[in-house]
């Protein structure tokens, strides 16, 4: 084969339409994937491959979403590895100004398929990191539009991947569970079922993924998140974000109203934890992947241990829990724990906070950041 020439086959896409995908690629036999032409150069390096097979070689990533919870922290660190200007951030929503001032940002709707394609195409994208999503509480008051971001986004972001012979990363979550799943603790591998529009969708990401991997080759890659603990975007209508308000409250009015009962336990994991697992898993090799997708943990708690944690600093807080009967339902119906021992041992996972470092990291940025914003601090 000329070097510069990329080996594609045709497929039957998964919506049923004609599209070119990489040659099928086993688990122990990784392939390469090579740019059209030997003197097609980046814009912003000089590499003339844009395979990430190669450990060596620097990824060009696009991350759809990219103004949520997750999106900004991944972005910075992703930077800061591997240059500002191969990092592209992209939502559908006008962002503030220091995301424009901090790197390159796009207009990108996962919805538009002719768009998205010209935008991995144009800045010559290896790396896709697919974060559009609606939440479980939010996805539950609008299904159909849940359905429409979660499924048919999702399905065009792995049309796109297989075309193009991308690294794809497509997050999953604790949600992806269900009541009749293991919940203490809940397996990689195991019975899901889940009883939300948002698990369902992730379900069907997970096993979509590892089917176009198995049939074509894709390079799929997908972590189960437990609840994310951050301070930089405020609580997005997940069932876990009471473990991001009660440090906003605690610091204002000392009062904290939880829609969850005081004894609901659920996976959690700081934002940091989060973005580092994210980015390790995404710089392994292929060949030390036994799995497409992996749970990964740091810690187990409830509103009221939070809570208590909380009191060693500030002793005053108050906390009324109120159990809004959808999210109670919701995290009822998630694990209590996440079994998370092929992570640790295929790609040597490790999360660094526990509860204790949790509490008082959060606590100190979001006092900061009240301080920063001109509000009071209590």
């Amino acid at each position: 084969m000329q070097p510069g020439v990329q080996a594609c086959v045709p497929t039957a896409a998964v919506l049923g339409l004609f599209r070119l995908g990489c040659i099928s690629r086993t688990q122990n036999r990784p392939s390469r994937c090579f740019s059209l032409s030997s003197r097609h150069m980046s814009r912003w390096n000089s590499q003339e491959t844009l395979s990430t097979n190669n450990p060596e070689e620097t990824p060009r990533v696009l991350i759809t979403g990219g103004l949520g919870q997750l999106g900004l922290g991944l972005a910075q660190m992703l930077r800061k590895q591997y240059g500002t200007e191969n990092v592209i951030l992209s939502d559908i929503k006008k962002p503030p100004h220091h995301v424009y001032t901090s790197g390159p940002f796009v207009y990108a709707d996962v919805l538009d398929y002719k768009h998205l394609r010209e935008l991995i195409i144009n800045n010559q994208i290896s790396w896709l990191i697919h974060y559009s999503a609606l939440l479980s509480a939010v996805g539950e008051a609008n299904v159909a539009l849940a359905r429409k971001i979660n499924i048919t986004g999702l399905h065009n972001v792995l049309d796109l991947a297989l075309e193009n012979c991308l690294r794809l990363f497509v997050p999953s979550t604790i949600g992806a569970f269900g009541p009749s799943s293991p919940r203490d603790p809940a397996p990689d591998l195991c019975v899901q079922r889940p009883r939300t529009i948002y698990g369902v969708s992730k379900v069907h990401g997970e096993l979509m993924g590892e089917y176009l991997h198995h049939k074509y080759g894709l390079d799929f890659r997908c972590l189960r998140y437990p609840g994310v603990i951050s301070v930089n975007t405020p609580p997005g209508g997940g069932t876990t974000d009471y473990a991001v308000q009660i440090f906003h409250d605690a610091l204002s009015t000392g009062h904290h109203v939880c829609y969850l009962r005081p004894d609901t336990r659920l996976p959690m994991m700081h934002i940091s934890d989060c973005h580092r697992a994210t980015v390790e898993f995404m710089q392994t090799p292929e060949c030390q992947l036994s799995l497409r997708t992996y749970n990964i943990a740091a810690m187990s708690f409830t509103p009221e241990e939070v809570a208590q944690e909380i009191r060693k600093h500030l002793p005053h807080l108050k906390v009324t829990y109120n159990p809004d009967s959808v999210r109670q339902t919701i995290a009822d119906s998630w694990p209590v724990r996440f079994d998370d021992s092929n992570a640790r041992r295929d790609w040597d996972w490790k999360p660094a906070f526990g509860l204790e470092e949790l509490v008082t990291d959060m606590l100190s940025s979001v006092r900061d950041k009240r301080t920063n914003e001109g509000f009071p601090v209590s």
